[in-house]
């Protein structure tokens, strides 16, 4: 049996065979969420260095690897191509016409070179569904700039709304760009893979790191092109609500999240000063965003009275959106005192489990597996099977 033939798998893209040359962050993580729901995901690599973030490290799990790599690769076999010969491009040419999915992320045009472009390849595999993740699309002005994710929270505008009004602008604590890519791309295949199921056809699935930042800036965004409102930093506050911020107590900081009237005269009540959501400066949520640093003073001289562990507790048994800031730990540790179980266990050989975050997409009919740890990098090219499909009828997915 080939390397490539499908174990008996159950899931939703069950015999979906996915063949993916992207690298680092966005389309591995896509290609990631799609192997957990059961697609075969073939993973190809450089020869002798495979994927940028298998030496992204530290940190190492128990067998030496880099967790960024981990991150993102379970579910997944690798294979090493060299690119640059004929022999590479010919085995990559035949993964791709016995494939259901391609992902690539290679910069713009460079495919081409190879034999491996959506246009050289649908004449060939007329279902194959071609999915390129790019920075700024294929225009050839976007063609120069890199694709890399603090770059584009940097022109894309997401560090021009992040951070504190007084400092500098921030990015966020992960390459969210990527993720939200990711996210975009897996949405598109299984768009495109309905609409081949229908039709027999596959289609050329296209999605850029600032398309995806712009779209998911959603009120921030929206502000300037609906009415022309160029946002801000305004650090933990929001330009819309109030309270919805971090806040100091009598010990540690508290984040109230105060979205409607009922829920703040409760705070005011819990607060021991109900008077004060009759206050002509904070009646209605409009007034409190006019006058929100003095909420603040107020709030903060009535939370000083206890803990933020204690006030969290008491406002949320009274449904009033509260809790401490947490480190990733114990954000965990949350997430499984809610019955959540946010940590799955992969098996590594000769060593302790590969513990990763679970996939979040629950499906009661045919939920996620976690069948493989993270690949260690082939030594050496495979040829896989012919095409499953034969005719390219509908794959039913």
């Amino acid at each position: 049996m080939s390397a490539f033939s499908d174990r008996t798998v159950t899931g939703a893209l069950a015999g979906i065979r996915i063949v993916d040359f992207s690298r680092v962050l966005a389309g591995p993580f896509a290609t990631m969420m799609l192997g957990d729901l059961g697609a075969q995901v073939i993973k190809v690599e450089r020869p002798g260095t495979g994927d940028d973030t298998r030496a992204w490290g530290p940190p190492y799990d128990a067998a030496g690897r880099s967790t960024y790599f981990d991150a993102v690769n379970r579910n997944k076999r690798s294979v090493t191509l060299d690119l640059t010969s004929e022999a590479g491009c010919q085995q990559a040419l035949a993964l791709a016409l016995a494939a259901d999915v391609l992902v690539e992320n290679f910069r713009p045009g460079l495919l081409e070179r190879f034999g491996l472009a959506y246009d050289q390849l649908r004449a060939l595999n007329p279902g194959l569904i071609y999915c390129s993740i790019t920075g700024f699309g294929r225009d050839e002005r976007a063609v120069s700039l890199p694709g890399y994710d603090l770059l584009v929270q940097a022109v894309g505008g997401l560090m021009s709304v992040t951070g504190e009004p007084s400092g500098e602008p921030q990015k966020v604590g992960v390459a969210l760009v990527d993720v939200l890519a990711g996210q975009f791309a897996a949405l598109g295949i299984l768009a495109a893979l309905n609409h081949r199921h229908a039709t027999g056809e596959g289609q050329l699935v296209e999605v850029d790191l600032l398309s995806s930042l712009l779209a998911a800036l959603v009120n921030q965004a929206a502000s300037y092109t609906a009415a022309g409102v160029l946002p801000e930093r305004m650090g933990n506050d929001h330009p819309s609500i109030a309270p919805y911020s971090v806040f100091q107590t009598g010990s540690g900081r508290l984040v109230l999240a105060v979205g409607t009237e009922r829920q703040f005269e409760r705070l005011c009540e819990l607060l021991g000063e109900p008077q004060l959501a009759a206050d002509e400066r904070f009646g209605t949520n409009s007034d409190r965003v006019a006058n929100r640093e003095a909420l603040r003073q107020e709030l903060e001289r009535l939370l000083a009275a206890r803990t933020a562990s204690e006030w969290a507790a008491l406002l949320t048994v009274a449904r009033v959106p509260a809790g401490e800031v947490n480190d990733i730990a114990a954000a965990f540790r949350l997430a499984s005192d809610l019955g959540l179980e946010p940590i799955v266990e992969l098996p590594l050989s000769g060593g302790k489990p590969l513990r990763l975050p679970r996939n979040p997409i629950r499906l009661s009919r045919t939920p996620a597996s976690y069948r493989d740890a993270p690949p260690g990098l082939a030594v050496v090219a495979q040829t896989p099977e012919p095409s499953r499909r034969g005719d390219q009828s509908p794959t039913r997915v």
